[in-house]
């Protein structure tokens, strides 16, 4: 393969290209948020887009199909499950002072009595009063959240504009996805087309494997475990297991914090162990349905970026760029694997490395 050689010009122009288009991203990035919203739904819904096309459905008609059951979703989330989450985080809010009582008076005597542990000078009344103080403030979280939004009209406008530009972006996107990635694919420099194709092919790779593969698992995952503690007759059923189905990118992180939470809500409900056991049951078979077929199926043997690398670009992203940039954490980290892989392959191949 030719070898292709960039000028001293040539990598100051890519520089400064680079640098200005950073700083434009972080100036518009309040504004950038909606298209960037759109633009990840998009990416999640052309793969489907594009089967339904090879039964005979017409690129348009597909789109329609994809985009009204990514709204079907979202409707069911935001009318169904939300106001579920809500009544159970308030729930919880309300039982509390009860799990502390039992903690003072029924754990920590068991446990003194069996380990010899002196644990008379933890005190949990203060705990207990503050958050007896702090849970009648807490109210409905929706009707919070809209009150304080509906108080300002810049931010009505803002969330009106978001409700109207994500569906609208969405589907213009999913519709010309294929001829956009074809003109961006023009654009390229002809001597440097192959490279940047094959970067590109590696980078859709990594975040195929996290968005089209891990996202899926970890709902699955999140529906099994509720449905699973439902069974179980566990109160915040629902609540646990989405919160283990969240955490479960990272693996065996959602089953240990699954375990522990719904055994320590299992222990307190029902004062028994045959329910932790049941709790025991519900996570081994949900890790065993994961690692035998939920991941082969969704995300197969494709290399993705580590668990810590993702823990790590989203605090970044978090840190630097708030919600913005949760948001483009995970391609960004996408992205800088695929190259320092490419760099490091260059590197190895290089008269540095091997005179």
């Amino acid at each position: 393969m030719m070898k292709t050689q960039i000028t001293d010009a040539q990598k100051w122009l890519i520089l400064v290209l680079i640098i200005i288009s950073g700083y434009l991203v972080y100036l518009l990035s309040p504004i950038l948020t909606p298209f960037l919203i759109s633009l990840f739904l998009a990416y999640l819904g052309d793969p489907a887009v594009d089967r339904l096309q090879t039964i005979k459905l017409s690129r348009t008609l597909s789109v329609v199909f994809v985009f009204f059951l990514m709204l079907i979703i979202a409707v069911c989330f935001f009318f169904i499950v939300f106001p579920l989450l809500e009544e159970q985080i308030k729930r919880l809010f309300t039982r509390i002072p009860d799990m502390i009582d039992w903690l003072q008076s029924g754990l920590m005597p068991w446990l003194s009595q069996r380990l010899g542990l002196d644990l008379n000078s933890i005190d949990l009344n203060q705990l207990k009063r503050a958050l007896l103080g702090q849970w009648q403030t807490f109210g409905s979280v929706g009707a919070r959240f809209f009150a304080e939004v509906s108080a300002s009209g810049q931010l009505v406008l803002l969330w009106f504009s978001y409700l109207l530009l994500i569906p609208v972006v969405t589907f213009y996107l999913l519709r010309d996805w294929d001829l956009l990635i074809a003109r961006i694919n023009k654009s390229i420099p002809r001597k440097y087309e192959p490279v940047v194709t094959g970067l590109s092919k590696d980078c859709d790779a990594v975040l195929a494997e996290f968005f089209r593969g891990q996202l899926l698992v970890m709902f699955a995952q999140g529906v099994f475990y509720s449905i699973g503690l439902w069974i179980v007759g566990l109160e915040f059923s629902l609540l646990i297991g989405l919160s283990a189905g969240l955490v479960s990118f990272v693996p065996y992180l959602g089953v240990i914090v699954g375990i522990i939470i719904a055994g320590i809500a299992a222990v307190m409900q029902f004062h028994d162990v045959i329910h932790v056991v049941y709790v025991l049951l519900v996570f081994g078979v949900g890790q065993m349905l994961e690692g035998m077929v939920l991941s082969p199926l969704l995300i197969g043997d494709r290399i993705g970026l580590h668990p810590v690398a993702v823990i790590f670009a989203v605090m970044a992203g978090a840190q630097l760029f708030g919600f913005f940039g949760m948001l483009i954490a995970l391609p960004v980290a996408a992205i800088v694997t695929v190259l320092l892989r490419h760099f490091h392959e260059q590197y190895l191949n290089s008269n540095f490395y091997t005179p």
